[in-house]
């Protein structure tokens, strides 16, 4: 039985696998990175499209954090890896958009409101290409309602991770 132990604790790491963050740091599917401080009043949520997304109940407003390695990227612009985003969306009416560095790279913020089924929201979304990998960060919420400072510290903290 003593030489089966080190064999079984090892194989129950591994069945132990997936995605995990710690409040700070997300590891998993591929990718390794930290976001800014995740604010009191926002709680998690799962979701089957996005690596971390969060319900900001004060605010009405859903946050998502997405990443993905490989598939593309290297050779698109920000202003279309954003515009993918809405490709599903009606009445698209850009508020603004700016380049800002984030973690050492170009990235793009835009402010929009846009359409899905008739029902018009408020977005905000950062998008960034590093190391072949593409990150996208979304706040969504009512009209009238632009994301609050919290959600820009939460995206500015991302830094990329071994």
């Amino acid at each position: 039985m003593s030489r089966i132990w080190p064999f079984l604790i090892a194989l129950s790491a591994l069945g132990c696998g997936g995605a995990q963050f710690d409040g700070h740091t997300y590891r998993g599917e591929g990718l390794a990175f930290r976001v800014g401080p995740v604010p009191d009043g926002w709680r998690e949520l799962q979701a089957s499209h996005a690596l971390l997304a969060f319900r900001d109940d004060a605010d009405g407003a859903t946050i998502g954090v997405n990443g993905r390695c490989g598939q593309d990227g290297d050779d698109v612009p920000l202003e279309a890896l954003t515009h993918h985003l809405f490709i599903h969306f009606t009445d698209r009416e850009l508020k603004s958009q700016q380049t800002l560095a984030l973690d050492g790279r170009d990235a793009l913020r835009t402010e929009i409101v846009a359409e899905l089924d008739g029902v018009p929201k408020a977005f905000t979304i950062y998008v960034l290409k590093k190391d072949g990998c593409v990150y996208d960060f979304l706040y969504i919420a009512d009209v009238g309602r632009g994301a609050p400072e919290q959600f820009d510290r939460f995206v500015t903290g991302f830094r990329t991770l071994q």
